[in-house]
């Protein structure tokens, strides 16, 4: 169940809080206790630090990304497009 939230996106936050839950779980640390660890799941309610972003007045990566049709791309264009922009991410 954890693999299978970090396979669909789920926050990394949230999958390290369901794997903490199910090591509890597996080394018997709430034995008798499973209705106070079910009230203690707020799996969801981890606190994820949102920095305030600048707002950018020129994006080029945005207004690149915004520029392309996928739509009417061939498989080949599309890739130099990925290729283009991961290069413009400086990643």
């Amino acid at each position: 169940g954890v693999q299978v939230a970090r396979l669909a996106g789920l926050p990394e936050a949230v999958v390290g809080r369901a794997r903490e839950v199910l090591h509890q779980l597996e080394a018997g640390e709430v034995s008798g206790k499973a209705n106070r660890l079910v009230d203690d799941l707020p799996l969801f309610s981890v606190a994820v630090r949102r920095e305030a972003q600048k707002p950018v007045k020129n994006d080029a990566l945005g207004d690149a990304l915004g520029a392309i049709n996928p739509d009417e791309m061939t498989p080949r264009e599309a890739l130099e497009a990925l290729y283009r922009l991961k290069g413009m991410a400086g990643k």
